[in-house]
């Protein structure tokens, strides 16, 4: 594994934060990987071998997770921010383009950077993510809930951050290796920072009615025990002209839940469609 600390500036007026990222493997086209609410780099273990394998993993953490720094600039929580720091990682890392993964609220994300910068996306993975294909009422919907959450973690720090309902000590079904490796990069994470996501990310995250001008080769991996996703998923599969879909038994962290099976799934993809070596 190597890392980088400095792409070049984007194009916002104020300096630029770095999200922290890892570069993992060796050869093939770079694959960024990019994890949701409350999750760290540890969310991809069980997948990056067999990842690199074909292509090389790029984890980053989103700002206030984990080793990533947490901004006052609220710019940077905005999808919009994050398009422009992938971008700059790209360039960075010296690709004219490369693969991409997101989970969940980071499926959101690198939707819209495919959306944004097709001309830099080979092809591109994404996972159930209500927040991604959401509905207009969405942020209508989410808003109260991370006021509150802001304004609790703003009053009780760390404590609050603990007893959020997504934290992975309350998980009961996910391998002891990555709940041990998720919970200790909780610790991590930036009470101020994962509140600003609540206020800043979570509720501009949708990318509904721009999923139909994706061409380039879209895989969705589906962990199909999440019920709630089942509408999104047959949305998607009758508005996204290029995509696949691969349904598998597991629930909302499907490349944890059914980790050999999804990454079976990615690079079978991939090498369907020519991005890396078969």
């Amino acid at each position: 594994m190597t890392s980088a600390q400095s792409p070049p500036p984007p194009t916002h007026g104020s300096p630029a934060p770095l999200l922290h990222y890892e570069v993992h493997g060796r050869t093939g086209p770079y694959l960024l990987l990019v994890h949701g609410m409350l999750a760290s780099r540890a969310h991809w273990l069980l997948n990056l071998d067999a990842l690199s394998t074909a292509c090389r993993p790029v984890v980053v953490e989103l700002f206030g997770h984990g080793r990533s720094p947490a901004p006052a600039d609220t710019f940077w929580y905005r999808p919009q921010g994050y398009v422009e720091q992938f971008e700059h990682l790209r360039a960075a890392l010296g690709a004219d383009a490369w693969l991409v993964c997101g989970q969940s609220l980071g499926a959101a994300l690198t939707l819209r950077y495919a959306l944004d910068y097709p001309e830099r996306v080979r092809a591109q993975v994404f996972t159930n993510s209500l927040s991604a294909l959401a509905e207009d009422n969405w942020a209508a919907l989410v808003r109260p809930f991370m006021d509150a959450q802001a304004q609790q973690l703003a009053a009780e720090g760390r404590a609050a951050l603990e007893a959020l309902p997504m934290h992975p000590s309350r998980s009961r079904h996910m391998p002891a290796q990555v709940q041990a490796a998720l919970v200790a990069d909780c610790a991590l994470h930036d009470p101020h920072g994962i509140a600003l996501t609540g206020l800043h990310t979570v509720p501009e995250s949708p990318v509904r009615a721009r999923v139909a001008h994706i061409r380039l080769p879209t895989l969705l991996v589906c962990g199909e025990r999440e019920t709630r996703f089942a509408p999104h998923r047959r949305f998607a599969e009758a508005t996204m002209p290029a995509l696949e879909v691969v349904g598998l038994d597991a629930g909302h962290a499907v490349n944890i839940d059914a980790a050999a099976a999804f990454n079976a799934a990615v690079l079978a993809f991939f090498r369907r469609h020519q991005v890396v070596e078969a």
